[in-house]
């Protein structure tokens, strides 16, 4: 299976949380997983918003950064935001009531998809625990599941 991941969807691997699991597993067993490298600071700040939030302490936010980070270098494939993929995410902004970074991760995600089924490669599945971003990403064609529907 090949995985496009957006930050609400990714963040879950490293904090336990509702869906963490599931998440695990399923990207656990994953052939690829992608997303945009704007994902690094989306990730980044998530999770020192929980430690602001008294969610998750400073030694634990820590030791997820650094196997955040790893993984970065180790598991995921990130796309650069190349103009092609910027100017898809102003378009996707045009049809839809998307946020900036919501727009990058989608436009990443469908240009990625075109080039799977140019090379007749299996299709992507677009995660994310963002139901309106997920319903707009189902309307622009894209196979999703969310997290957050696996308890």
């Amino acid at each position: 299976m090949i995985y496009y991941l957006d930050t609400s969807a990714l963040v879950k691997r490293y904090p336990d949380e509702r869906g963490s699991q599931w998440l695990r597993n399923t990207i656990g067993a994953a052939e690829i997983l992608l997303s945009t490298q704007l994902l690094i600071p989306e990730v980044i700040s998530a999770l020192n918003r929980l430690v602001r939030e008294g969610t998750l302490a400073l030694p634990d936010y820590r030791r997820l950064r650094l196997a955040f980070r790893d993984d970065c270098v180790n598991e995921y494939q990130l796309v650069p935001p190349r103009s092609d993929i910027l100017s898809l995410s102003c378009e996707l902004i045009e049809r839809h009531p998307l946020r900036a970074y919501d727009a990058v991760h989608l436009a990443t995600a469908l240009v990625v998809e075109r080039a799977l089924q140019a090379q007749e490669l299996p299709r992507l599945t677009f995660l994310s625990a963002d139901d309106r971003l997920l319903a707009i990403a189902a309307t622009e064609g894209l196979p999703t599941d969310n997290p957050n529907d696996h308890p």
